[in-house]
């Protein structure tokens, strides 16, 4: 569990160095990616599932609401 909270908390830093030339859209996608990825691995280890599997599943989620997300604020001029 410690080397995923430290890999989680390398992706989040490498992912808020990176969003500096990113368009809204982008911004949200890799936001809600890193976010969606550590709270599925947190919910997954505590439920006593695979934390792996819990990080791919809400990795894959969060990016997919973070860019439809980041679209929207993009269309609205935000």
């Amino acid at each position: 569990m410690k080397k995923l909270s430290m890999l989680i908390a390398a992706v989040m830093l490498v992912g808020a160095l990176g969003c500096t030339n990113m368009t809204k859209t982008q911004q949200g996608a890799l936001s809600g990616a890193v976010i969606g990825a550590g709270t599925g691995a947190a919910i997954s280890a505590i439920a006593g599932g695979n934390a792996g599997i819990g990080a791919g599943i809400g990795g894959a989620l969060g990016g997919i609401a973070g860019g439809l997300i980041g679209h929207e604020q993009e269309k609205r001029g935000y």
